[in-house]
């Protein structure tokens, strides 16, 4: 069952699309608040 609108392969491909977003958004927020593994409790 695969066509233009719905293949296993597109969507595997929009998964991982949307997981490096995510990552690369993550990785954005971690070196805006300092690059640091532990960061102390207030």
């Amino acid at each position: 069952m695969c066509g233009p609108h719905f293949c296993s392969m597109k969507i595997t491909q929009e998964v991982r699309d949307y997981a490096r977003r995510g990552l690369e958004e993550k990785a954005r927020e971690f070196v805006e608040k300092g690059a640091e593994l532990y960061i102390p409790a207030d």
